[in-house]
């Protein structure tokens, strides 16, 4: 069972009242939480990573739940997203670990929540930044909510480190106007529309 030492964890929210137009009536909030954990497997080569993804099931939890209480709760959640910065000599595989128990801790948690979990990842020095995706919860073709929050971790991820993030949002681009599927039209049967 590989260890993933948490060394820090980090909370980052927004709260965007405009975007270069008038004040909407309600602004969108969106928040992030980093986990800067030991990359187990940083400077080797591990034929078989898929059963370490269950032993980061209890932190993807933890994160979870710790990001919906500095939202205010679940109730308007509808956007989310996940990512991981590996620091080299890890491998960007070390960084796909996070798919299943970052994905899947987040539609636990916030409920009917269908829609695939937008990642990415990527190698980072320390202090490397990450644009983490974010789409609707229940549809991933919602125009209005496909977005991105920058994070990054002024002393990670340092060479032996992986920082795995996961990303919620409360409403979409504040100034959405690019039409296709708009929320009130979201059916939540498969998760696209």
């Amino acid at each position: 069972m590989p260890e993933f030492t948490l060394r820090k964890m980090s909370i980052h929210l927004e709260e965007i009242h405009h975007d270069g137009g008038a004040p909407g009536i309600t602004p969108k909030l969106r928040g992030a939480i980093l986990a800067v954990v030991k990359n187990p497997f940083a400077a080797i080569h591990a034929a078989d990573l898929q059963p370490a993804m269950e032993d980061l099931r209890p932190l993807a939890l933890a994160m979870t739940d710790k990001l919906i209480a500095a939202l205010g709760g679940r109730e308007g959640i509808d956007g989310y997203g996940k990512g991981a910065l590996v620091g080299a000599p890890g491998e960007i595989e070390h960084g796909a670990l996070w798919h299943v128990p970052g994905g899947s801790a987040m539609r636990e948690r916030l409920g009917e929540a269908r829609a695939i979990a937008p990642s990415t990842m990527k190698l980072a020095g320390i202090g490397g930044a990450l644009d983490v995706p974010l789409d609707h919860i229940n549809a991933a073709y919602v125009r209005s909510h496909f977005d991105a929050i920058t994070v990054t971790v002024a002393d990670g991820p340092r060479p032996d480190e992986i920082v795995f993030v996961l990303a919620m949002a409360k409403g979409g681009r504040v100034h959405s106007r690019m039409g296709g599927l708009e929320v009130w039209q979201v059916r939540g049967e498969d998760g696209l529309c």
